[in-house]
């Protein structure tokens, strides 16, 4: 079988989107930052920081899925 590149079109703002989603879903919320990093077992920093560097610091799929129970909010819709 011969194996060849194809070409993808990747979204390279992807983290900065998914950073400005998790500030619009949280705000929807009435979450406050402190509480988001508290319901997914981590510091308040981390979720500071996952906010206001707009895709400069990411996260796990893990932490992702948990933002997205937490937020009561499909995780497909971080991606829009």
């Amino acid at each position: 079988m011969t194996a060849f590149k194809r070409e993808f079109k990747f979204d390279k703002d992807i983290k900065k989107k998914i950073s400005n989603n998790i500030k619009k879903y949280r705000l929807e919320a009435g979450i406050t930052q402190e509480q988001l990093a508290l319901d997914i077992g981590k510091s308040y920093d981390f979720t500071r920081r996952l906010e206001f560097k707009q895709g400069e610091v990411g996260c796990s799929i893990d932490t992702l899925y948990k933002i997205s129970v937490v937020l009561n909010t499909r995780i497909d819709k971080f991606l829009e």
